[in-house]
């Protein structure tokens, strides 16, 4: 593994570019959902009341997180962008403006979210136990805003660049750090949900004060300056046209995801736990996915910059078909009972979770090839400027059909929990159907953003 430059992803070959780019994206989002696995699996040492806690309260931090990830896709994609069209100052300027408005939002954000902890989850239903380990891990939590956002910035820059070695190596330290504190703060002194968030915030201070001094390094070609520093109304126009759509589809997508969470919460704290349970397990079989799609979005903004569209379309024909099969592969495995029983009995030792969640998984795997469509087709949209698009997908996903399938498997099929997981499939299909007739389209070739 090593840094894919411009010279490769605008002439060379694209298999090795997207390996190149995808594997440590990969190991990357591998790394960073074992900070929440490994929550999972201690707390699931803990008890049920504890897992159900942070499922409830997971949608809450996603959708925070989601919004402010529009402004950081917005740096990745605009600096590739300017980088393929050789406009190297023009990348190092953007690069502080989408800094400075990412701080901004976390902050804020942080504050405004713990303040409202306890409204939070009581609007979500939640009552005793699950109530307590909700609010207390929300509270901590969301303290760690400023350091991932810092975090992020710093894999958007190196991303768009080629480099997605250092940002996994970054990463991987933290996660390293929250292995060793988790069972020290939740079982050895006893924290509980509190150890759990609190080993979170911790873990990623030193890696966003190394990401910092990175992004401020003279040795890097694309770094954080202010000297000289204005804003300049084409680059905000930018930033809002191409991350304020990824800020409101994502942060909609993530708010959908709320409710589905206290509709599933109404089934009680097991039903909770096992639906909490499935998706994280379901989300480590997509990784691939993600990162595939990751590197599209690369690949697509240099060489949409560069002017060389049709190898931009390569390179996403390429990275979906290679995604469809992985998934393909993998999803069959994993939806055999005796698999998905064996992973779902990691993190729960109640034979009711595990039945749920075990079933929850089976049918989800057996589906998620979908998802290297969606994934792909996506970013695609994305590394091209097209937010506007993959903002109304991903809206029309949770609020469209996620919700009427589950209002027809509930209200008229009477399937009870189990409608949850037929909605969260059947919305996939049918959002990887209508973003790929949009790729047939052609609709991502038109220009979206003004380099100048």
């Amino acid at each position: 593994m090593k840094r894919v430059d411009r010279e490769q992803i605008l002439n060379g070959n694209l298999w090795t570019v997207i390996l190149g780019l995808a594997v440590p994206i990969v190991i990357n989002s591998f790394i960073q959902s074992m900070y929440n696995l490994t929550d999972t699996y201690w707390l699931g040492r803990l008890g049920t009341n504890e897992m159900a806690g942070i499922t409830l309260v997971s949608p809450v931090q996603n959708l925070i997180l989601n919004f402010g990830t529009g402004i950081t896709t917005a740096g990745s994609v605009l600096i590739s962008q300017y980088l393929g069209a050789k406009k190297d100052d023009d990348a190092k300027s953007m690069l502080s403006h989408i800094f400075l408005c990412a701080m901004i939002f976390s902050f804020g954000c942080a504050g405004i979210v713990r303040a409202c902890s306890g409204a939070i989850c009581t609007w979500l239903g939640a009552e005793g136990e699950v109530f307590y380990n909700g609010r207390t891990y929300l509270e901590i939590v969301v303290l760690d805003m400023p350091f991932l956002y810092t975090i992020n910035m710093y894999t958007a820059v190196r991303q768009s660049q080629g480099d997605t070695v250092r940002p996994m190596c970054l990463n991987a330290t933290g996660v390293a750090i929250n292995m060793i504190l988790d069972p020290l703060l939740i079982i050895v002194l006893q924290m509980g949900t509190a150890g759990a968030a609190l080993a979170t915030v911790i873990s990623k201070i030193p890696c966003a004060i190394f990401a910092f001094i990175m992004i401020r390094s003279k040795k890097e070609s694309v770094r954080l300056t202010y000297k000289g520093f204005h804003f300049q109304k084409q680059k905000l126009y930018n930033i809002a046209k191409v991350g304020l759509p990824t800020a409101i589809g994502g942060s909609t997508m993530q708010f959908g995801f709320l409710l589905i969470t206290r509709n599933v919460n109404q089934f009680g704290a097991t039903a909770l736990s096992a639906y909490g349970i499935g998706n994280k397990i379901n989300g480590l079989i997509t990784l691939p996915s993600n990162g595939i799609g990751s590197a599209v979005a690369t690949i697509t903004g240099q060489n949409v910059g560069a002017k060389q569209l049709d190898r931009a379309d390569k390179g996403y024909r390429l990275a979906r078909n290679m995604s469809v099969v992985f998934l393909l592969v993998c999803g069959f495995i994993l939806s055999r009972e005796p698999v998905s029983r064996a992973a779902v009995s990691i993190f729960s030792s109640d034979e009711q979770v595990i039945d749920y969640a075990a079933s929850f998984l089976s049918l989800m795997a057996i589906c998620c090839f979908s998802n290297g469509v969606y994934n792909s087709t996506i970013s695609l949209f994305q590394g091209a400027g097209h937010t506007m698009i993959t903002m109304a997908v991903d809206a029309s996903r949770l609020w469209v059909w996620r919700f009427a399938v589950l209002y027809f498997c509930q209200g008229v099929l009477g399937m009870g929990f189990e409608s949850v997981w037929w909605a969260v499939v059947i919305s996939n299909f049918i959002s990887a159907g209508i973003i790929y007739i949009c790729y047939r389209m052609k609709l991502w070739r038109r220009e979206t953003v003004k380099l100048r």
